[in-house]
């Protein structure tokens, strides 16, 4: 359960990415006043947990409802946090995060704390992604397991809502040589969630490759 519990908190937190989310917001609010960047904090960080919640809640049903198994959408979901890992570590902007057209039509929209800060840069495929996988493997342990990944997710949002609201204070700390560093780290620990992902998945849908006659 502790090693389920540490996958499921460092997965999340690592795919919501508080510190990327943090930077886009800074860059989108520039040119509001403090009362202003407080809301699109909190409407922000509260509609990305309404949708992954609803995601945690609902994702093994839409799955049926699709007919996908969990073991396709679990290799599918590895591939896609693959690529996004391999962004990460080549300091590169992921486009299942923000497109550079996206953030500059959202400087002309009043609500962007809906698009695109909750969707797509905080609760994006990769943290829907996530989320199902996760919330289903829990499923199949221990109603213990499934508040693991209900407070995972809680505590991911919680602590990119902490960071927007202290956005100031953390951009003079922060230089880009510092999240860069920390971005490509973080890169790396997504790429090994990811593989791990693909492997569990191959290993159920074919039983053979994991040794099972």
């Amino acid at each position: 359960m502790i090693t389920f519990a540490l996958l499921a908190l460092s997965s999340i937190i690592i795919i919501v990415n508080p510190l990327g989310a943090t930077l886009i917001y800074v860059s989108l609010t520039t040119s509001l006043d403090r009362a202003q960047k407080d809301v699109i904090a909190k409407d922000s960080c509260r509609f990305a947990l309404i949708v992954l919640l609803i995601v945690a809640v609902l994702g093994a049903w839409i799955l049926q409802l699709f007919g996908i198994t969990l073991e396709a959408f679990r290799i599918a979901g590895g591939i896609l946090l693959f690529g996004i890992g391999m962004e990460m570590v080549y300091a590169k902007t992921s486009r299942t995060k923000l497109t550079a057209t996206e953030k500059y039509e959202s400087r002309d929209t009043d609500d962007i704390a809906i698009m695109p800060i909750a969707i797509p840069m905080i609760a994006g495929p990769g943290a829907i992604t996530t989320t199902i996988v996760m919330m289903n493997e829990a499923q199949a342990m221990t109603p213990v397991a499934v508040a693991v990944v209900i407070i995972s997710l809680v505590l991911s949002i919680a602590i990119t809502y902490a960071m927007m609201k202290n956005s100031d204070y953390i951009m003079t700390k922060v230089g880009q040589r510092e999240y860069r560093a920390i971005n490509r780290l973080m890169g790396m620990l997504l790429i090994a969630i990811a593989v791990q992902f693909i492997i569990n998945g191959m290993k159920i849908a074919f039983p053979l490759l994991g040794g099972v006659p």
